[in-house]
């Protein structure tokens, strides 16, 4: 009886550290990573000074205002998703209302027919139109190359078509072998120097010195004095917002997932 339930408790933490970090393949654990000394916390002396002087922040304030955490250990994708979809659209008049945490008692007090939902984008609503299900992304057993595998979170690819669901123009750039790391530090200055559009980068922890898995989180700003890039982390219970070196970025992106490797999103209005 002991036996088992150590047994059960191993599993319970395998599976929990599957979870953990919204990766969408578990994969071997490696040793426990030293937090990389490169990554520079925002809230630091020099993190603040940093925005102060980068001439690529357009993205920021927009993103900053939008700005929430991740409910829950798989849903770094949905969490990006929402700010991103909610910057884009602020205060539209189609945006969605999202009834799904509204308990049975809380309208009892309203006027009839009231609605006390603040229409937005959540982190719950943006899955229902992508083609991965919140089971899938919770781990329910999907088919790939022909395994039935957990595939928790979401991959690059199933990152970009949720967010391509909702109207908007998605660009996915897959960081394999080829791309050069001058080409992808060009291309996200750009768009971080540029209004009204966002990137949004799958990354694995570990690769840069984080404790975790595969992560997704949005870009704020760009520092060209350190070459370092400010990642908005939708999971401030595990790591701050860092300003993390072109190379290091680069380098936690160049990494495989389940059938690709990882990379960034370019998401724009339609």
């Amino acid at each position: 009886m002991l036996a088992s339930a150590r047994l059960g408790r191993f599993g319970f933490a395998l599976l929990f550290a599957a979870l953990f970090g919204c990766q969408s393949a578990p994969a071997p654990a490696p040793a426990t990573p030293s937090v990389d000394a490169a990554l520079v916390a925002f809230g630091s002396d020099e993190g603040i000074a940093r925005l102060a002087r980068s001439t690529a922040k357009a993205d920021f304030a927009p993103l900053a205002n939008q700005f929430e955490a991740q409910l829950n250990s798989s849903f770094c994708g949905p969490t990006s998703a929402a700010i991103v979809l909610n910057t884009l659209r602020n205060r539209s008049a189609d945006l969605p209302r999202d009834h799904g945490r509204l308990r049975a008692d809380d309208l009892r007090n309203l006027p009839s027919g009231a609605d006390p939902i603040v229409p937005r984008y959540t982190q719950d609503n943006v899955i229902a139109k992508g083609d991965k299900t919140r089971a899938q992304v919770l781990g329910e057993p999907v088919m790939i190359n022909g395994v039935q595998k957990r595939d928790f979170g979401y991959q690059l690819r199933q990152f970009a078509q949720m967010l391509a669901a909702h109207g908007v123009v998605v660009r996915a750039v897959v960081v394999d072998d080829a791309k050069p790391e001058a080409a992808i530090r060009a291309e996200l200055i750009a768009n971080l120097a540029r209004a009204g559009d966002y990137a949004v980068i799958n990354y694995r922890r570990e690769a840069v010195g984080q404790r975790g898995g595969g992560h997704i989180s949005p870009l704020g700003a760009y520092d060209a004095a350190s070459d370092s890039f400010l990642v908005l982390d939708v999971n401030p219970a595990t790591a701050d917002w860092v300003w993390m070196p072109t190379a290091t970025l680069v380098r936690g992106m160049r990494t495989f997932d389940t059938l690709e490797n990882r990379g960034y999103v370019i998401v724009a209005p339609r």
